[in-house]
């Protein structure tokens, strides 16, 4: 079976564009995080740029910044999870159907505003002329673009995919999920070891990944499995027999997406409970917290990895490494969406 490296990496997060997690200290998490934009005018013409939705433009940035890190120049498949899609463009259509009474409309906030909108303008961008999918799984929406592209490298011809997770912040969407108490209030506590209040400090950005059959100099690390479920008996038996499928009796370090949200913290703690004796990592307190976040947990964990070092900002636990050969990524989201994601030293 053929191998999954882990090539290059582009990001648009609520950091500094040039934010690097084993030099610079962190922007200070908020109740509301918009991502840091970069400047885009050397990849998208101005005109065209002003019509762009934000996530679009974000994984453009992102998918340029990885394939030149990874040298690629002719993709074999694009694969996009993304929850939300170009949320704030269906809110302007829908805004305009209700003030111009289905009157008079422009059709080009509701050609932007489909979830595979991101994944089309990346192929329009590169002329890549190959399998092209958009995953809109809600929680697991990126590991099943991950898990796909598993799939397409081990057993179809595939030797090179852009994978990536994007999901952006709108006005109305952001107010819905407020009156919910999906996110947190302006005057939140926002403690992600014990969390008090509920919500996640809600966040957007994009994060995208170059998977490769073949090993290079910008290799960060190989992706080993992907596991997907909603719902499972104990946490022992379910991490237990997926350690077990790979040999495993446990990992070199595990991160966890926690999210300051005191409703889904009893899963992690039992998670944590589990590791006890195993370097934590933790990374929604730098990235903030969105459907799609899991993918710059994988980017951290890829750049562990690879650096051999785990930074003290993202670290849960006081319990240091012997070693950084396997790193175990666990995700889940609003208690339906849960994933493993294994990570090897390439």
């Amino acid at each position: 079976m053929k191998a999954c490296y882990i090539n290059g990496i582009g990001n648009v997060s609520i950091q500094s564009p040039s934010f690097n997690i084993f030099q610079d200290i962190p922007e200070t998490i908020s109740h509301v995080n918009y991502a840091q934009q970069p400047s885009y005018k050397e990849l998208i013409a101005p005109a065209m740029s002003r019509r762009m939705a934000k996530g679009i433009k974000m994984s453009i940035y992102a998918t340029n910044q990885a394939l030149n890190e990874a040298n690629v120049d002719e993709l074999d498949a694009i694969l996009i999870g993304t929850s939300l899609g170009c949320i704030e463009d269906s809110e302007k259509f829908l805004q305009a159907v209700i003030e111009n009474e289905e009157e008079y409309l422009t059709p080009t906030a509701f050609i932007q505003s489909t979830h595979n909108t991101v994944s089309g303008q990346i192929a329009l961008q590169w002329k890549a002329h190959a399998y092209n999918f958009t995953f809109v799984n809600g929680g697991s929406s990126f590991e099943s673009a991950v898990f796909d592209g598993l799939l397409r490298l081990r057993f179809h011809d595939a030797k090179h995919i852009l994978i990536g997770g994007v999901d952006e912040i709108a006005p109305y969407t952001y107010s819905m999920f407020e009156r919910i108490a999906r996110v947190k209030k302006i005057d939140d506590a926002i403690d992600f070891h014990q969390p008090t209040t509920a919500g996640v400090p809600y966040a957007e950005g994009a994060t995208f990944f170059v998977l490769s059959t073949d090993k290079t100099p910008s290799t960060y690390a190989q992706v080993i499995d992907v596991s997907m479920q909603n719902a499972f008996h104990t946490i022992d038996e379910w991490i237990g027999t997926f350690l077990k499928k790979h040999r495993l009796n446990t990992v070199d370090a595990v991160v966890f997406g926690m999210n300051a949200d005191v409703n889904q913290q009893g899963f992690y703690a039992s998670c944590s409970k589990y590791f006890e004796n195993t370097p934590q990592l933790y990374y929604q307190h730098i990235s903030g917290s969105y459907d799609t976040a899991s993918a710059f947990g994988l980017k951290l964990a890829a750049q562990v990895i690879k650096n051999q070092e785990i930074p003290d900002v993202i670290k849960y636990n006081s319990v240091e490494p012997n070693q950084l050969h396997t790193i175990l990524l666990i995700h889940q989201s609003l208690g339906t969406d849960f994933s493993l994601t294994l990570l090897q030293h390439a």
